[in-house]
């Protein structure tokens, strides 16, 4: 039972303990709005705290051992695995990782149930994990920050699972937005990788967290493209084969990433090693990667626009796309906390300008701009390892507000995601699902149940009796109807209450005789209305421990419309199944 105190605040915010209403959902965009404010102070507190550990780091390090010469950074990384290896290993061990996949093991697992210490060990083992070169993104730990918070106040509430799961989505988009100054692509990210469902009922309280994050971030940071690059667009009709290819490279190099990814993180499970010690073991790898180049560690944004702008040569694009797999593998097989969104990004990049000096040499007169292969290749291996092609593209409008690119963007995106489907079952997201024993949501059955409303399977003939009836005429009805529960009604027909068998035989045990119905009635039931899906009511007859559900209307609560019973539902699998 819920407690009556954090009842009434439930009620003061949603109407009813029943998941997602229409009727609800304008109550609930000012919880949406509460966690979208918290995800963009998260996000913001986030930023400024990798800049200090950067500064601390490689500053602050360059002096301490400046006798070291360049070579110093080769500690920087390892200094920061000591600090981040303990303080996941023996506070939160869901901090380990890049995040997304914990969020989505949450959601599938746990109904959105996730532990709040997790939000603080996250923020501080990734910031330090950025801050001091490792190899890793900003959105995994903001996308586990933001759900993590959204996920903490739909418990401190007491909402039922379904508005666990939407705001745990409400925060990974506020923090995919506030992180990116995407708004768009933090919608479409929650829904399409965390929750895997369009659905509308998720939509509108996403959306408007998702916004109110970005306002909260353009309160501390410009309203500017996270990427300053030059306007590209078709250069001719002739490149769209051009284009398609780049799709399919696109593919071969994401799922390549997946398997070295996992390689790595294997193997560093394999070895005989303290846990807690491996993320210093590999921030001296991160380290020494970085001699060869700084853009190896960290996010990577200085590369990505030199590449976006034509700066980066063949030969260093592909040193840089095959260094910046190893090292992020590295970062994260060895334990250390970061995100694989901004690294596809970059390895996309680099397969961009790769192919883009290929394709100029061949196709001189077709080929267009070496730049517009980067920002296309971005989208494309982003889209084969995560599985989103929807937040592909527009998270590249939104990181460079250009346009014009999006037709090849879009072809080489459905190219680059069939491909890679084909060639490898999971996203790098996914993966860890399955290696956790958890299925990823798009392969859950979905409930039929689902697909059918109360009113379609409902009572509608059944049997009331007078709130006034006396103990004579409760037990004349119960033994004429063969019913084990009646509804109550008062004088002007009202739904009042439900009395059952069991409350006339417990009243009968006690010696009570000179009583009515409404005496010994129960009167603060849980009700179903006609328009919600049979799942929804099934969830409460099964949290509730009771054979049947008063159905009411929606406006009107003491309008008794139906009565849904065990064996309703009974015959609606039966219908859904031969249906199916």
């Amino acid at each position: 039972m819920i407690h009556k105190g954090s009842k009434r605040i439930m009620n003061m915010i949603i109407p009813s303990a029943s998941p997602m209403h229409d009727s609800d959902i304008s109550r609930g965009m000012l919880i949406a709005t509460i966690v979208g404010i918290i995800a963009g102070l998260g996000a913001v507190i986030f930023r400024t705290m990798i800049n200090w550990f950067h500064t601390i780091g490689f500053d602050g390090g360059k002096s301490v051992f400046s006798g070291m010469g360049e070579y110093y950074i080769i500690i920087i990384p390892a200094l920061g695995g000591l600090i981040v290896g303990p303080l996941i290993y023996f506070f939160a061990r869901e901090a380990k990782g890049h995040g997304v996949p914990e969020v989505m093991i949450a959601v599938a697992k746990n109904s959105g149930v996730i532990r709040a210490r997790v939000a603080l060990v996250k923020i501080l083992a990734s910031a330090i994990t950025i801050g001091t070169g490792g190899s890793v993104g900003r959105e995994g730990p903001i996308v586990q920050i933001g759900a993590t918070f959204g996920s903490v106040i739909s418990q401190k509430l007491r909402l039922p699972k379904e508005w666990c799961r939407t705001l745990v989505a409400c925060g990974a988009a506020g923090g995919i937005s506030a992180t990116f100054n995407a708004p768009i692509a933090g919608v479409f990210f929650a829904l399409e990788v965390i929750l895997g469902s369009f659905s509308t009922r998720y939509f509108s309280v996403v959306v408007v967290s998702s916004v109110v994050a970005a306002v909260v971030s353009h309160a501390f940071f410009p309203d500017v493209a996270n990427l300053q690059v030059a306007n590209y667009g078709l250069n001719s009709a002739f490149e769209i084969p051009i284009y398609a290819v780049l799709g399919v490279f696109s593919a071969l190099v994401g799922v390549a990433f997946i398997i070295i990814l996992y390689f790595f993180e294997d193997s560093f499970d394999k070895f005989r090693f303290p846990e807690w010690l491996k993320p210093a073991l590999g921030g001296l790898g991160i380290g020494a990667l970085g001699l060869y180049s700084m853009d190896l560690m960290g996010v990577g944004y200085g590369a990505l626009e030199q590449a976006a702008n034509g700066e980066i040569l063949f030969k260093s694009a592909i040193i840089l796309l095959g260094l910046k797999v190893l090292a992020t593998s590295v970062t994260i097989g060895s334990g250390g906390s970061g995100g694989v969104f901004a690294p596809s990004l970059f390895i996309g990049a680099m397969l961009g300008a790769a192919f883009g000096a290929v394709v100029n040499q061949l196709f001189p007169g077709v080929a267009g701009p070496i730049g517009a292969y980067v920002l296309v290749g971005m989208a494309g291996v982003f889209t084969s390892t995560a599985r989103a092609p929807i937040t592909a593209v527009v998270i590249l409008f939104e990181l460079t507000r250009d346009y014009s690119i999006v037709l090849p963007l879009m072809l080489a995106v459905v190219v680059s995601t069939v491909v890679s489907q084909l060639l490898y079952k999971d996203s790098i997201y996914t993966k860890k699902m399955r290696r956790k024993g958890v299925e990823p949501p798009s392969d859950q059955p979905i409930d039929a149940l689902e697909t059918v409303k109360v009113s379609d399977f409902m009572s509608r003939d059944f049997e009331s009796i007078l709130s006034t009836a006396s103990y004579e005429e409760l037990a004349k009805k119960f033994k004429s109807s063969g019913q084990r529960g009646l509804i109550l009604r008062n004088e002007h027909g009202d739904f009042v209450g439900l009395v059952t068998m069991s409350d006339l035989e417990k009243a009968l045990k006690k010696g009570l005789t000179d009583f009515t119905a409404e005496d010994i009635a129960v009167k603060q039931l849980i009700t179903a209305y006609e328009d919600q899906t049979l799942r929804e009511a099934l969830l409460h007859l099964g949290a509730e421990a009771v054979g049947r559900i008063p159905v009411v209307k929606r406006d009107n609560k003491k309008k008794l419309v139906g009565v849904l019973r065990r064996s309703d539902i009974i015959r609606a699998y039966i219908y859904t199944g031969k249906k199916n």
